[in-house]
Formats: C-alpha cells, sequence, structure tokens
C-alpha cells in the first residue's frame, strides 16, 4: 500500500489562527491557507518565535507575494505582491475571501524555529507544513505546535 500525502508531503493544522507552528527542523516550509466569507477583506499578521511559548516573539516581516481568490473554486488565484512585510491586507472583495501565504523556513532568524498568522477579524488560517524533513505515516505525525 502506497503513502497517502498527509506525513509524506505535507502536515496540517486546521484551526491554526494565532497557534506556534514548528517550522525548523521539522519542514522546509509552511503555507497558510486563509479564508473570511462576505466580501469584507482582513489582515494576517506574520510572526516568529523562539518556541511553542512565544519567546522572543517578533514581526516577520518577509511577505513579499500572497494569492487571492473566491476561496469557492468558481476563479483562478491571483499573483498579488508588496514590498516585503508582516502583513497582509485583504480587501473588501469577493475576490479576496481568500489567501494563500507562503513562508520558507530559510526566512526566519536564527535561532527562531517557530511561526504563526493571526487574523485581525474572523478569518480562518490553516497551517499546511510542507515538504517534511522526516515522513511518517499520519499517525505519527508529531504535533504542529511541539
Amino acid at each position: 500500500m502506497s503513502q497517502k500525502a498527509l506525513g509524506r508531503l505535507f502536515n496540517s493544522t486546521p484551526a491554526a489562527d494565532g497557534k506556534w507552528i514548528a517550522l525548523k527542523g521539522a519542514a522546509a516550509g509552511v503555507t497558510f491557507s486563509c479564508y473570511l466569507a462576505g466580501a469584507v477583506g482582513d489582515t494576517y499578521t506574520l510572526q516568529e518565535a523562539k518556541d511553542s511559548s512565544g519567546t522572543g516573539a517578533q514581526n516577520l516581516a518577509v511577505i513579499t507575494e500572497y494569492h487571492t481568490s473566491t476561496g469557492d473554486g468558481s476563479d483562478a488565484w491571483t499573483r498579488r505582491t508588496q514590498a516585503a512585510a508582516a502583513t497582509v491586507t485583504t480587501a473588501a472583495s469577493a475576490t479576496q475571501n481568500a489567501a494563500v501565504i507562503e513562508v520558507e523556513g530559510t526566512s526566519l532568524s536564527d535561532t527562531y524555529k517557530y511561526v504563526k498568522l493571526t487574523s485581525t477579524g474572523a478569518g480562518t488560517v490553516n497551517a499546511i507544513t510542507r515538504d517534511l524533513l522526516a515522513q511518517r505515516a499520519p499517525q505519527n505525525l508529531p504535533a504542529t505546535g511541539a
């Protein structure tokens, strides 16, 4: 039986809004998949920390590109660019209900191992750690905040 994608290619934390996610030593990067219905817009802020309790937490101003869409599969992703920042602000438009923000593990400062993305509104955030450094069966994956 072949191994499925969960545990081989990625791990997922569906309720990751404001939660610390282990990155260095766990995966090459994290893809944050965000959604807020109603065309109201939202602001998402990226931070880094040294451990899962948030030691040394600081903004991580590395987001230069992200993608948006309606989130219902009816349209293609739109690439958006900005000067390096720790925040992404989606417009009050249905075509920006969903956003995808990718962070590479190499972007973290020395001695920092955790990242989190926080919605200032009611947006949901799913953290998908990708390119896992150790592949495991899903039941053997470590907790993403440990």
